[in-house]
């Protein structure tokens, strides 16, 4: 993904209340929600990195991220992440049956203490069973290739919104969540154009 998003057409400092404003701005979200989720965040006033503004779409309920650090329980996580998904959608998603099929290690690179596992993430999306190759090298870490395609497959049918990576300015050599936000093209331009960020592949 590219690491340099198009500039914010606004002058506002990026807060959390800008991010509420530009989200009704593009029908994501009500006043009503924005008013609540504010509240729950609670800090209206601080500028926000390109990284926060990113994570904070997921804090308004129209993204999801994928943790890139350590998790507890592989199954139960993926459970939690396309549970989230499913929410974002409004109902038009549900998710069931979640489970991760562990399969026999394999050699990684020649290190007898670096062998992956060639899992398989199985889920039932509106009661269609969906399955992907999830490889695993720890029992701490999301597949993120496979994680991504998984929230992916929980966008709406019949809906001009899916699933897309939210792309961000990133420092060298740093961690980041992978975002994903529920947009349709009109909303993903009304992100880039307001909130700096970028959103490949919407359009």
């Amino acid at each position: 993904m590219s690491s340099s998003p198009s500039s914010s057409s606004s002058s506002s400092p990026l807060t959390y209340e800008r991010v509420a404003d530009v989200l009704q701005l593009a029908g994501m979200i009500t006043h009503d929600e924005a008013q609540a989720a504010r509240k729950e965040i609670g800090a209206d006033g601080v500028e926000l990195t390109p990284y926060d503004v990113a994570l904070t779409l997921s804090m308004f309920g129209v993204a999801v991220s994928i943790h890139a650090d350590d998790i507890d329980f592989l199954e139960d996580s993926y459970a939690s992440l396309l549970e989230r998904a499913a929410e974002a959608t409004g109902g038009a998603v549900t998710v069931s049956q979640v489970r991760l099929r562990e399969g026999e290690p394999v050699e990684g690179f020649g290190y007898p203490d670096f062998n992956g596992r060639d899992d398989v993430l199985e889920f039932e999306r509106n009661g269609e069973l969906f399955s992907f190759s999830a490889e695993h090298f720890s029992e701490d870490y999301f597949d993120t290739a496979a994680a991504v395609e998984a929230v992916a497959a929980c966008s709406p049918d019949d809906d001009p919104r899916a699933f897309h990576l939210v792309d961000f300015e990133r420092e060298p050599h740093g961690i980041y969540d992978t975002v994903l936000a529920l947009v349709s093209p009109e909303q993903a331009r009304v992100l880039e154009e307001e909130l700096g960020l970028e959103i490949p592949g919407s359009r």
